[in-house]
């Protein structure tokens, strides 16, 4: 039924008086006169054919369909799945009471009687031709992003236009939710109306509008020069440093001096950093950078304040065939080769350490050129100076005027305090270089005080025991 909108021309209502009051127009009797009453029925009632576009008024809005009055001999029928392009929608959120809307022809009657239209074909019928020419005066077009879906985004553009992943901003993205909602401006790439095909790409229009922007940012981009930015994107093989007006790239070797297995261990998305720019490819509009080289080298710092002959603490980090690898400082390692691990003949590196274990070392080699350390166990066991850091460590009375160890637990000047320092105190207790003499006193005295034994007998144990320098 009809909501009883008025179907007749200006010239058939009635007029208005001054006052605004609705006179009624005139009808006589003979108004109909020489006119046949089924034509004049039938030049009433309005034909329309499949495939034909019309404008009718919502009457009714229901859960899974819209009543529209289009001057029919019964209201027109738009199916929910007739009213959008989107998925699952609600009818109300489509059309409102009393609005005009142009629907299509989908069916003369159905099994009701009722003629059925499709709002959203009507759409995409004009959508079809607006494209087209829009494809072909390369221009863009605009429309909200409605779905995610496998690869991409699918945009409303008057019908499903999709916008593959790889497309969506001058990199690929790998979160495509936060797009939904976003009203997105993108250029035609493909285009096939037997297919029912669209494709869009947002970064084709990026790279055109940001073109000559992009040009002068990197004209005044230098290698050497160092830049504030923000970390937009981590991937496996690096991170994309926003410098406020483009991307840069931090490979994943320009992240840490240090080892890494993946970027996500030194920065995250949203991080704010000082990176240094490496390289500008202007043909490619890439920028290379680097986040290490804005810190200190921790190896050229350890090569600078360590010297050959040191002794150095560390922990056994992996074993080799031909030796083992041992961590003297945040990021640095050195080799101790199997031929410096004892004064004895040793088969397998496990014979003397294991992984994890945490010793002294001594340096014997340090090669600035090719960034690398060699250690000894064995000399260490020998004594010598021990680095600045350590002398720090165990107290300056430890140690003579060449950093020489000569404080222990024997002598009662030093009690240890650390893992570090014990574990020198017990190296320097058993390499301390004494006469055989003085270590039969030594162990005659305490064994008379604590066995009650003859300082002979006690000394002559000890000095087929005492260690001998070698």
């Amino acid at each position: 039924m009809s909501d009883g909108t008025s179907l007749l021309s200006p010239q058939q209502m009635g007029t208005f008086d001054a006052e605004g009051n609705y006179i009624p127009r005139v009808i006589t009797e003979d108004n109909m006169v020489g006119t046949d009453l089924a034509t004049l029925v039938g030049d009433s009632v309005l034909e329309f054919e499949d495939g034909d576009l019309v404008t009718g008024t919502v009457v009714k809005i229901d859960h899974d369909e819209v009543l529209l009055d289009i001057g029919f001999k019964s209201e027109g029928v738009i199916p929910s799945r007739e009213l959008s392009i989107r998925n699952d929608v609600d009818p109300s959120e489509i059309v409102s009471l009393g609005e005009r809307v142009e629907c299509l022809v989908l069916q003369k009657e159905d099994k009701e009687g009722r003629l059925v239209l499709s709002k959203k074909r009507a759409q995409y019928e004009k959508a079809w031709s607006n494209i087209e020419e829009l494809k072909n005066r390369d221009e863009v077009v605009k429309g909200v992003v409605i779905e995610v879906v496998k690869g991409g985004l699918i945009v409303d553009i008057g019908l499903r236009g999709f916008l593959p992943a790889s497309l969506v901003e001058l990199r690929r993205v790998r979160e495509l939710q936060p797009y939904i909602g976003k009203t997105v401006e993108a250029k035609i790439i493909e285009l096939d109306r037997n297919r029912n095909n669209v494709v869009l790409s947002r970064r084709a229009w990026l790279e055109e509008t940001q073109k000559e922007q992009r040009g002068d940012f990197l004209n005044n981009l230098k290698p050497g020069e160092r830049r504030h930015g923000v970390i937009s994107s981590v991937v496996n093989f690096g991170a994309f440093v926003d410098l406020g007006g483009m991307d840069g790239l931090i490979h994943v070797s320009e992240l840490s001096w240090k080892h890494i297995d993946h970027p996500s261990q030194v920065v995250a998305v949203g991080d704010e950093v000082d990176v240094e720019v490496l390289d500008v490819d202007f043909s490619k509009e890439r920028i290379s950078l680097s986040l290490k080289a804005t810190q200190s080298d921790p190896w050229q710092v350890f090569a600078d304040s360590h010297a050959v002959d040191q002794l150095v603490y560390g922990r056994v980090t992996k074993m080799v065939p031909f030796g083992a690898f041992v961590q003297v400082g945040e990021g640095i390692e050195g080799l101790v080769h199997i031929s410096e691990m004892a004064a004895h003949h040793v088969e397998s590196p496990d014979q003397v350490v294991t992984a994890g274990e945490e010793l002294w070392v001594k340096i014997i080699e340090l090669d600035t050129a090719r960034r690398r350390i060699s250690l000894s166990i064995k000399q260490a066991a020998e004594g010598g100076e021990v680095s600045e850091e350590y002398r720090e460590a165990f107290g300056s009375h430890a140690y003579d005027t060449e950093g020489n160890y000569i404080g222990g637990i024997e002598y009662g000047e030093f009690t240890p305090e650390t893992e570090a320092q014990a574990a020198w105190a017990e190296y320097a207790t058993e390499t301390t270089v004494k006469s055989p003499e003085d270590d039969a006193d030594t162990a005659g005295e305490t064994a008379g005080e604590t066995a009650g034994e003859t300082v002979e007998e006690t000394a002559g144990e000890a000095i087929e025991e005492a260690p001998v320098a070698e």
